[in-house]
């Protein structure tokens, strides 16, 4: 096996390990794979409208409403209205709900502490660098995906 296969190799088998993981907390936490996504990007981004979750998370706004919808429900998120005009609404985590969230999400966060400490804080840009990029590529593959209504 060439060096190029066995990094595309390894490539899959990190896709393969995010994938089952995101699918392992949603099934612990009663959700699905998206709704933790969800959580994932308020977590990053703070409060955001729905329509900023449905930009982010390339879901169509009904979509993005019901993943709302299941997160409100299961009281990891509440709808805000705004101060000064009403009719704007913005979603934000809900501290106290999310004590199973960060449950399901020690054992992960743990790990890749452990794998960080291998690296200097010199190595970080590059490492930042290197996941910003492919987070990227993955966007702009998505979108295609998204786009292209052609069968297969």
């Amino acid at each position: 096996m060439g060096a190029e296969q066995e990094g595309e190799d390894v490539f899959r088998g990190f896709l393969i390990a995010v994938l089952l993981h995101i699918e392992a907390a949603a099934d612990r936490l009663g959700l699905r794979p998206i709704d933790v996504a969800a959580v994932i990007l308020l977590e990053m981004r703070g409060p955001l409208p729905v329509g900023a979750i449905s930009e982010e998370l390339r879901l169509p706004s009904a979509s993005a409403t019901r993943v709302v919808d299941r997160l409100e429900k299961a009281g990891y998120v509440r709808r805000v209205r705004g101060e000064h005009d009403r009719r704007t609404v913005t979603v934000e985590l809900v501290e106290d709900g999310l004590a199973d969230y960060y449950a399901v999400s020690a054992g992960a966060r743990r790990h890749l502490d452990e794998v960080g400490a291998r690296y200097g804080p010199e190595q970080a840009p590059l490492l930042i660098g290197l996941l910003d990029g492919i987070a990227d590529a993955y966007r702009t593959a998505t979108n295609e995906l998204r786009a292209d209504t052609s069968p297969g």
